[in-house]
């Protein structure tokens, strides 16, 4: 090498910190999230670098979070996660104390439940393309980002079945398609059909595939059945490929429409396009479905999880008649 060649400086913190979330495939919320609470890890100690710092470093900017920041107990363990990906994955350093800092107790509540009755007062009350998503949560037990990137090919009417790509964990799984829902959802992929035919003239049809599938699958991108069953209305800049193309619908207009929808039916309770998950298992539960199965449907990795939903079953506090109604 020619002396005189300027030798490239190596990459910043954060590059590394990006470049590994890419290599390891994690999602771009992931990456997003990570690179924010070591960006603020590193300005609360006056831009120190990590290297030189320990677990009194952390445990101060954990507790500064949870007393000045009065943040959630899941939102700090949020950003311990991101600090112990800096530390094992980035930097390569095996410290004792990472094990030892204490993660904040999540407390243990119930999850949000609407009757049969509020729920239909909710869908009754939403039209449209966020009414169809809304009634596809509640139908199937979906998350609500597991609806937002539903793919053509991933549902069969034949079978009555959808399929869930890369759910919660990376992990895909089955659960079934409505029957009453059938009609509304071939009506709206037809108007889908159109939109994705005249991107396809404007020579935009091609869509984001995980995991280099792209590379793979060339022509892909570009074919029906890849194509997100609820699309923006606009073409928008890919953050990590630079490409410009159609994404799927942004899911805060669907939080949105729920919310108008759940004050207009004059609910109380804090309701979520996640409490149509919730309600889905434990109107399962309360019609017999037994618990192992609900368990697959929601893709929950251990059945204690689902169990929190049995919690219906004891109506009236553990199933107890009040003596006031003796």
């Amino acid at each position: 090498m020619d002396s005189n060649t300027p030798i490239a400086p190596p990459p910043k913190l954060l590059d590394q910190v990006r470049d590994l979330i890419r290599v390891k495939h994690y999602s771009i919320r992931t990456e997003t999230l990570y690179l924010q609470w070591i960006k603020r890890f590193i300005l609360f100690h006056d831009k120190k670098h990590p290297r030189d710092m320990g677990a009194p470093e952390v445990e101060a900017f954990l507790t500064h979070l949870a007393v000045v920041g009065h943040v959630s107990a899941s939102t700090q363990n949020q950003a311990l996660s991101a600090l112990l990906f800096l530390y094992r994955e980035v930097l390569g350093v095996e410290l004792p104390w990472l094990d030892n800092v204490t993660r904040a107790k999540l407390p243990q509540r119930l999850p949000v439940v609407l009757t049969r009755e509020e729920v239909r007062a909710v869908l009754d009350r939403m039209i449209g393309t966020y009414g169809l998503m809304a009634t596809l949560l509640y139908g199937t037990g979906m998350r609500l980002m597991e609806c937002v990137r539903l793919r053509v090919k991933d549902v069969d009417f034949g079978r009555g079945e959808i399929v869930i790509r890369e759910g919660k964990g990376t992990k895909d799984r089955m659960t079934m398609l409505p029957e009453s829902v059938v009609p509304a959802l071939q009506a709206h992929l037809q108007k889908r059909r159109t939109l994705f035919e005249d991107d396809a003239r404007a020579g935009m049809a091609a869509v984001y595939l995980p995991d280099a599938l792209a590379v793979k699958y060339p022509h892909a991108p570009s074919e029906w059945g890849w194509q997100y069953i609820f699309p923006a209305g606009s073409y928008s800049v890919d953050p990590r490929s630079g490409a410009e193309r159609r994404h799927h619908v942004d899911e805060k207009l669907l939080q949105r429409a729920m919310k108008k929808a759940v004050q207009a039916a004059g609910l109380a309770k804090p309701a979520t396009p996640h409490t149509l998950r919730h309600s889905f298992a434990t109107h399962l539960l309360e019609r017999g479905q037994d618990i192992r199965t609900i368990q697959e449907l929601l893709g929950h990795k251990d059945v204690a999880t689902t169990m929190i939903y049995t919690h219906v079953l004891n109506k009236g506090g553990r199933g107890v008649v009040s003596p006031l109604d003796f």
